[in-house]
């Protein structure tokens, strides 16, 4: 595996918040990129992802990395490939998107290798949106004793619309076992026409709310979700069904799904909050 550490900070920021660019090569040709926030080597790393589409560019990410950094902790924030060497920028709904589910949780766990191969034995999986959910699908297929907690904001099931979700899989699976390479324009999270591989696609559309529920379940981690009761975005029916299952959880009143503005603080506070909780590991 190569890895680059690029436009390194180091002359004029203090050691605890040194910063670089790291990049490695997450499949043959596909290079991608993490923001590294270095911080106190006697806290947790925090791996921080950000949501649909998105890098980790977006504002909510940054500012979680910065509030995070300003608190001690080491962060890694990367950008998911999606399949486009060294992608920097956001990727339209209207592109061809050759990208899974299983793609993505096979580069979160070479970053999460990346932040051992640092020395680092105690991370913490943050994500928001769409990204909290494609965390919880890696830890639902990989046990790693680094790895010792979960934290999602934000977290929503893979939305398709109105349509029926079970004929919408059907479909696919069709698709799939008779070879159909056509593409499918599908809605998918925000996207009213998200054009996809039918296997790409049925990779994210089977992550529907029973699923979700049936991983938080199953996770072999500490779990907390940090959620807005304001937010436009969730399923109907989505918090009380968290609240069923009976998963820690903050619900902040007011909150928007960006947990924005005057919720900024208080998103930041109950991670710090729960971050406290956390093994510090033994550092390498």
């Amino acid at each position: 595996m190569r890895v680059f550490l690029l436009c390194l900070l180091l002359s004029v920021l203090p050691a605890a918040a040194h910063a670089a660019i790291v990049q490695q090569d997450v499949r043959p040709g596909i290079p991608a990129n993490a923001e590294y926030l270095a911080g106190a080597r006697d806290k947790p790393a925090v791996l921080l992802l950000h949501g649909f589409l998105q890098t980790r560019e977006f504002a909510t990410v940054t500012s979680l990395a910065s509030g995070l950094q300003d608190a001690g902790y080491t962060v890694l924030s990367p950008t998911l490939s999606l399949n486009i060497p060294n992608r920097r920028q956001s990727l339209p709904c209207e592109a061809v998107h050759k990208h899974s589910m299983d793609d993505d949780v096979a580069e979160i766990g070479l970053w999460v290798d990346w932040l051992k191969s640092q020395g680092y034995r105690s991370i913490v999986l943050v994500g928001h949106s769409f990204g909290s959910l494609q965390l919880l699908a890696y830890l639902t297929t990989h046990a790693d004793p680094a790895v010792k907690a979960y934290l999602g904001v934000s977290l929503i099931e893979a939305q398709i619309g109105a349509g029926s979700r079970q004929a919408l899989i059907a479909q696919l699976e069709d698709r799939i076992q008779n070879k159909q390479r056509d593409l499918v324009t599908q809605s998918l999270s925000f996207c009213q026409k998200y054009i996809s591989t039918p296997q790409a696609l049925l990779s994210y559309v089977q992550w529907d709310q029973p699923h979700v529920l049936a991983a938080l379940r199953q996770i072999p981690v500490r779990v907390k979700l940090i959620m807005g009761d304001a937010d436009s975005t969730l399923g109907q029916g989505w918090l009380t069904a968290l609240r069923h299952i009976r998963v820690p959880m903050v619900v902040v009143h007011g909150a928007s799904h960006f947990l924005d503005g005057e919720h900024e603080f208080d998103l930041l506070n109950y991670m710090l909050q729960f971050l406290e909780t956390i093994p510090q590991g033994t550092p390498r």
